[in-house]
């Protein structure tokens, strides 16, 4: 029995919730896509737009998870970009420094142009903040931007010193910032909602309410949902931090961590403006961020922190309402309408992982909180190997991943310890 959504801003303004079948059929097609979210969804679209057959299998609703439930920034920011750099120059030589660049902004452009090509009303927005919570956080921007700028993007980028925040943010708390105008923020749920609808009408053949319940692995793999069967020459899993497939080969790689959000009553026109003139996303530069925007109705959106026991907070508002206030004071006894949680995929060195479970079983999984342009990219990457085109996707299936033994448990205690080490080397930089 397919989970409603959770009861966040998304799920109440959706333009139109999606009301596809559930499998209850034996069918054969060219690829089983397991996993409505956004990589799932777009790698189906991808592959239809290829010519492929496609059925994409979903457990409960299309962007049921992460998806639906993230902050909705789409940033040029990734995780695990050192780690990336180091790892995937022993396959690029010198060339990984502009792969991973190339990577941050790629996103972006298979966002827009997909928007645009299928019409998707979704509230895209460009114009988004990276600013410095401390003193010691503008050298970090600094050298940001003057990369951005060494790389052609300086008509796209402007670094903001402390004297300049209050043209931008009715706040005293940043020391500065990059204003990027590349970035974009989006109401996330119609986004992949709009994607969906693009594929099916490619031709995918999208299933909700049909948690895949085994694999059955050969020369033509059997996907076995509750009440039907899917053959294909490919298959693809693509549920991130909430699948439970296959875990005698993928428990111990990827761990659930939730994070909290909060959207606020609509906001008066003039009181909008003026805590946010520019309408532009925000995330400040500490390890664990807040992050924040304005919604198409002038809600502030506005979340932050990480649980990374893997168990969802009991009380978001409680927890945010503080951040919150001390960000715009002006915002102090607003009401809030809305709270939610969802899970990131965490990886523990940060680089998306892309493999094969067997020879025609692929994996693409674990953004670390980066999810919107990531999954899109990886998308690219997951649709291009399955058509046999695998440079990129051996580029990221060759990177060293940390597998931890056990339970998940063990692994989002480890998690845990990691992230108090960064809090701490947070407090003394």
């Amino acid at each position: 029995m397919a989970e409603s959504r959770c009861g966040a801003y998304y799920t109440a303004t959706v333009n139109q919730e999606s009301n596809y079948p559930r499998l209850e059929e034996n069918i054969r097609v060219d690829v089983a896509v397991i996993g409505g979210g956004f990589t799932g969804v777009n790698t189906a679209l991808e592959l239809a737009e290829k010519g492929y057959s496609v059925a994409l299998l979903e457990a409960n609703k299309i962007a049921w998870g992460a998806t639906g439930r993230n902050g909705g920034q789409i940033t040029g920011s990734l995780s695990g970009d050192d780690a990336m750099r180091k790892q995937m120059r022993k396959t690029l030589g010198e060339d990984a420094d502009n792969f991973v660049w190339n990577l941050r902004w790629r996103g972006h452009d298979i966002i827009k142009n997909r928007v645009a090509k299928y019409g998707i009303d979704c509230d895209l927005k460009h114009g988004h903040l990276h600013t410095a919570y401390k003193p010691s956080h503008m050298t970090e921007l600094r050298a940001s931007y003057e990369e951005a700028v060494r790389r052609g993007m300086g008509e796209q980028v402007t670094l903001l010193q402390r004297e300049d925040m209050s043209d931008y943010l009715e706040t005293d708390i940043y020391h500065g910032a990059i204003y990027n105008r590349k970035n974009m923020h989006v109401h996330s749920l119609n986004l992949c909602l709009g994607e969906a609808t693009a594929a099916a009408k490619q031709g995918v053949q999208i299933f909700e309410d049909s948690k895949v319940v085994t694999i059955n692995h050969g020369a033509i793999p059997v996907v076995v949902t509750e009440h039907g069967q899917v053959q294909a020459n490919t298959v693809l899993l693509a549920g991130n931090a909430y699948h439970r497939l296959e875990r005698h080969k993928m428990s111990g790689k990827i761990f659930p961590a939730a994070g909290g959000i909060v959207a606020t009553e609509p906001l008066s026109e003039e009181i909008a403006k003026t805590i946010n003139p520019k309408d532009l996303a925000v995330y400040d530069c500490r390890f664990v961020l807040d992050y924040y925007r304005l919604t198409g109705d002038r809600r502030l959106l506005f979340g932050g922190g990480a649980n990374y026991s893997g168990r969802e907070s009991r009380n978001i508002e409680a927890e945010m309402r503080p951040s919150l206030e001390k960000t715009f004071p002006r915002l102090k006894g607003v009401r809030i309408d809305f709270q939610w949680s969802g899970m990131m995929g965490i990886v523990i060195n940060r680089i998306p992982q892309l493999g094969k479970v067997s020879d025609n079983v692929f994996y693409a999984q674990g953004y670390s909180g980066h999810g919107i342009a990531t999954s899109h990219i990886i998308s690219e990457i997951m649709a291009n190997a399955i058509s046999g085109h695998m440079t990129e996707f051996d580029t990221f299936a060759a990177c060293s991943h940390i597998r931890i033994p056990g339970s998940e448990w063990i692994g989002n205690q480890f998690l845990a310890v990691g992230m108090w080490y960064y809090l701490l080397m947070e407090k003394l930089r």
